[in-house]
């Protein structure tokens, strides 16, 4: 393991340092116009487009992120941890129920919005040479944020029993998937979404 090298020190690279205050407020402009732009456009979409929504010159862009795969990976980052967040302030709800199904279908819309968190969280073939391990950690912490929500909601008799970590994310993949299929047709997803927030209810005894 490479040793961490100290503030001031020959090893330490720009990436080490605190950004400055602009700096900082561009990049977050960067990755807020990435977002936009990716959701809209997919992967594909240019990295001029991005600068010029971000009011910002291409050269900027690059400085922050050197190449478009790396500008992707911090969106994909900034998208996780959000939901992260998110499922930390719910896993503090009075309502455990509540709480895990408004996390469900937050996640779930997010899923079919930005294409991004059902490959991660499941382990789908998502590729990037991260050095520092970003995405991995952030998966990491999600999952086991979403744990923490579905026990409570499991002991408070909201969830079923038998569902687990691994099932729940296979219903936001498949979720997902379902609402993608459906496109426009607000009905048909709404119907997807009622059925698979149904399922996860416990099962009625006759």
């Amino acid at each position: 393991m490479t040793p961490r090298a100290h503030p001031g020190s020959s090893a330490e690279t720009a990436a080490d340092r605190p950004l400055r205050a602009d700096a900082r407020r561009n990049r977050e402009r960067i990755l807020a116009a990435a977002e936009v732009t990716f959701a809209a456009k997919g992967p594909a979409a240019s990295t001029e487009e991005i600068a010029q929504r971000a009011e910002v010159a291409v050269g900027t862009v690059f400085r922050h992120f050197p190449t478009k795969e790396a500008l992707i990976e911090a969106v994909f980052v900034e998208r996780l941890r959000w939901l992260t967040n998110k499922a930390q302030t719910l896993c503090a709800a009075a309502d455990p129920g509540a709480a895990f199904f408004a996390f469900f279908i937050e996640a779930l819309g997010q899923s079919t919005a930005k294409h991004a968190f059902t490959g991660a969280v499941g382990g789908a073939s998502v590729d990037f040479a991260a050095a520092d391990g970003a995405i991995a950690d952030a998966v990491q912490d999600l999952r086991q944020v979403m744990t923490t929500l579905l026990g409570r909601a499991q002991r408070a008799g909201a969830v079923r029993r038998d569902m687990d970590i691994t099932g729940l994310i296979a219903l936001l993949i498949g979720g997902s998937r379902a609402a993608e299929h459906a496109g426009g047709d607000s009905r048909v997803r709404d119907l997807t979404l009622a059925v698979i927030v149904d399922g996860l209810r416990p099962p009625t005894r006759p």
